[in-house]
C-alpha cells in the first residue's frame, strides 16, 4: 500500500457511501463488476483490475468472458444487456471522446430501462474515480 493513500479519510468515507449505494441499487452484481474490469482496463489501473476480476469470479463470472472482456464487441459472450452496459462504460470512462453518443444511450435503452442506464453511467463514474485514486496514490495489486 503507498504512503499517498489514505491521508484524506472523510474523501474515502464519501466514496465509499457512493459505492454502497450502488451496491444496493439493484444493479446486477455481475455487471457491476463488468464495469469495474472493463473501465479499469481502459484506464491501466492494475490495482483494480486485480481486484474485480477475482470479486467477478467470486460471484460466478467465467475466466473465458474476464479475458475477453477488453475485445467484447468480437465475441457472442455477452448479451445485448451486458453489450449496451460495456458501451456505455467506455464511453462515460473516454469521456474526452465526447461522452456517451445519442446512439449509444439510445441502443441503451432498447434493453435498460433509464433508472438502471443512470445506474450503470454512476457506477462507471464511480469506479472512474476509484482508478484515478489508486493510480494517483501508487496503488499495487498484492502478490
Amino acid at each position: 500500500m503507498s504512503k499517498r493513500n489514505g491521508v484524506e479519510p472523510k474523501a474515502y468515507e464519501a466514496m465509499n457511501a457512493l459505492e454502497n449505494y450502488l451496491k444496493d441499487s439493484g444493479l446486477d452484481k455481475k455487471q457491476f463488476e463488468l464495469i469495474k474490469i472493463r473501465a479499469s482496463q481502459i484506464n491501466g489501473c492494475a490495482f483494480c483490475i486485480n481486484m474485480h476480476t477475482k470479486d467477478a469470479r467470486a460471484l460466478g463470472e467465467t475466466e473465458q468472458r474476464i479475458y475477453a472482456l477488453n475485445a467484447w464487441r468480437e465475441t457472442p459472450f455477452f448479451t445485448p444487456e451486458e453489450r449496451a452496459i460495456l458501451a456505455l462504460t467506455e464511453e462515460v470512462t473516454n469521456i474526452k471522446h465526447g461522452g456517451v453518443s445519442d446512439k449509444t444511450y439510445e441502443d441503451a435503452a432498447q434493453v435498460l430501462d433509464r433508472h438502471y442506464i443512470g445506474k450503470v453511467i454512476m457506477a462507471a463514474v464511480t469506479i472512474n474515480a476509484w482508478n484515478r485514486i489508486a493510480i494517483s496514490t501508487g496503488m499495487q495489486p498484492a502478490l
